[in-house]
C-alpha cells in the first residue's frame, strides 16, 4: 500500500460545484482522505509535495477515443493510448467500438477489460457497437454486452441512417437504462464531401459536407427519443443550428445531452489553409461562427461533454491529397491544453472547462470521478494552467502523430497525473 500524500499550497479547483479554493489535499488508501484551506499538516509516514499554487483538479473523463485494439495496434494501443492519456490529464477513457473484430461481442468487451487491466495506466471503459459490425443494419445484444462492462453503445463514428433500427435500439436500450451515444450525420447528404460546405470549399475546389447533413439526423434522433423516453448523446455537434436543436431538446426535458471536440472548439474551416490534412476530421471543422457558437454552448452548459474524438491515423493514411487523406486527429494527450485556449480567451472559467472534460461526462456515463471532495476516488491532474509551450509531435505518447497542433504554441501543462491514489505520470 502506498504512502499517504499530501499537496499543499494548491489551488484546488472543483468542477461539480464551481468552487475554487487555497489549500491542501490529502490523498490516502486511493480516494482523496481530506482537502481544504484549514488542512495543514501531513500524517505520519506521508510523502508531502508543494503544489506552489498550480491547480488540483479531477482527472478528465474522455467520452471518445480510438485506442486501436483489436486490430490496429499499429496505430494505437491500449497501452500507448494511456500513457498518452495520463500525460494529458485524462484518467478515464471510453475506448471506441471501431475496432477490427467491433466490439459487438461480450467476448471482445471481455478481453478490452482484460486488456486494460493488464496494459492500461489510466481506467478504460469500453463502449459497444450498437449494430453488429456497426454495419447499421442488425442491433446487438445490449443488455448482455452492458452486463460484460460496456459503458455505452454506439456505432463510432457511423451513423444509423435507418430510423427504424435506431428506434428499436433506443426502445431495448431504455429497458435497460442504457446509453446510446449516436454520430449525427447522414451519409447520404455527407456523400463525397471532405470538408464543410460553403465558400471556401469552393475556393479549394473540394466537395462540401452541408451542415444539413448533421442538423437533419439530429432532429431526427431528437424525435426518436421523445417517442422513446430513452438515454441519448449526440457525440459531436458542430454547428449553430445543431445548438439550437439541442436546446429545444433539453428544454423538452428529454434525456438528451450532447458533446462536441476538442478541434472543433480550436478550429474553423479556414485552418485547413493549403490543403493541410491534418485537420481533415468527420464531421468537418465549420465557420469561425459555428466555432464561437460552440464555446458559447459549452460556457452556459448546453454543451455538456468536451471530447479529445482521438483518431491515431498512421503517415500513409494521412500523407495524401486531401480528398483521399483519411479523416481524424490525435488530440487525447493536448485536450486539456487546447482547452485551456478558452479560459485565456475568457470564452469560458476553468471550472467549466473542467466540468465540460470530467464531471459532466462521469455523470452522464454513471462512472466515478470529476469531483474533488472528501471519499471520491483519487483521480486527480496537477497542472500548471500558465506555463508556455511550443507542442512537438514527437514529444507525444501516441504512436501516431496526426495532431494538428503540430508545433503550436500552446499554454498548460500537466504535472502530475494520479489514478486512484497512484501517480501515473510527472513531467520530468
Amino acid at each position: 500500500m502506498s504512502r499517504p500524500l499530501l499537496f499543499t499550497n494548491a489551488r484546488l479547483v472543483d468542477p461539480a460545484s464551481g468552487k475554487e479554493t487555497r489549500g491542501a489535499l490529502l490523498v490516502k488508501d486511493g480516494t482523496i482522505a481530506d482537502l481544504g484551506a484549514s488542512l495543514k499538516t501531513a500524517p505520519d509516514g506521508a510523502d508531502t509535495i508543494d503544489a506552489k499554487g498550480k491547480v488540483i483538479a479531477p482527472g478528465l473523463v474522455d467520452m471518445r477515443a480510438f485506442l486501436g485494439e483489436p486490430g490496429a495496434e499499429h496505430r494505437e494501443s491500449i497501452a500507448s493510448g494511456s500513457l498518452a492519456a495520463a500525460a494529458g490529464g485524462v484518467t478515464t477513457v471510453v475506448s471506441s467500438p471501431e475496432t477490427n473484430p467491433a466490439v459487438d461481442d461480450p467476448a471482445i468487451v471481455d478481453y478490452l477489460l482484460r486488456r486494460a487491466r493488464d496494459t492500461a495506466i489510466v481506467n478504460i471503459h469500453p463502449a459497444a457497437a450498437l449494430t453488429k459490425g456497426l454495419r447499421g443494419e442488425e442491433m446487438t445484444e445490449i443488455g448482455l454486452l452492458k452486463q460484460a462492462g460496456a459503458v455505452c453503445f454506439t456505432d463510432g463514428a457511423k451513423t444509423i441512417a435507418n430510423a427504424r433500427v435506431l428506434l428499436r435500439a433506443l426502445t431495448y436500450a431504455r429497458d435497460f437504462d442504457a446509453l446510446i451515444v449516436h454520430h449525427t450525420e447522414d451519409p447520404d447528404l455527407a456523400g463525397n464531401g471532405v470538408m464543410n460546405a460553403g465558400e471556401y470549399a469552393s475556393r479549394l475546389g473540394l466537395s462540401g459536407r452541408t451542415i444539413e447533413a448533421e442538423t437533419i439526423i439530429l432532429e431526427r434522433d431528437a424525435r426518436l427519443v421523445r417517442l422513446t423516453k430513452s438515454r441519448y448523446h449526440a457525440a459531436t455537434i458542430t454547428n449553430r443550428d445543431s445548438i439550437d436543436i439541442a436546446r429545444r431538446a433539453k428544454d423538452e426535458g428529454l434525456s438528451f445531452t450532447c458533446g462536441t471536440s476538442i478541434n472543433h472548439l480550436s478550429f474553423n474551416e479556414q485552418d485547413i489553409g493549403d490543403y493541410r490534412t491534418f485537420y481533415k476530421v468527420a464531421p468537418p471543422l465549420r465557420t469561425e461562427d459555428d466555432r464561437l457558437a460552440l464555446a458559447e454552448a459549452v460556457r452556459t452548459g448546453l454543451i455538456d461533454v468536451i471530447v479529445s474524438d482521438h483518431t491515431p491515423q498512421d503517415v500513409e493514411q494521412k500523407r495524401q491529397p486531401f480528398a483521399e487523406a483519411s479523416d481524424g486527429a490525435i488530440g487525447i494527450e493536448t485536450m486539456l491544453a487546447a482547452g485551456l485556449r478558452l479560459v485565456h480567451a475568457d470564452a469560458v472559467s476553468l471550472p467549466v472547462l473542467l466540468r465540460a472534460m470530467s464531471t459532466r461526462p462521469a455523470e452522464i456515463l454513471g462512472l466515478p470521478g470529476g469531483r474533488l471532495e472528501k471519499g471520491a476516488a483519487a483521480d486527480l491532474i496537477l497542472f500548471d494552467p500558465d506555463e508556455p509551450f511550443v507542442l512537438s509531435p514527437s514529444a507525444l505518447h501516441s504512436k501516431s502523430k496526426n495532431t494538428p497542433f503540430d508545433e503550436a504554441r500552446l499554454q498548460g501543462r500537466v504535472l502530475r497525473t494520479l489514478v486512484a491514489g497512484k501517480t501515473v505520470y510527472e513531467y520530468a
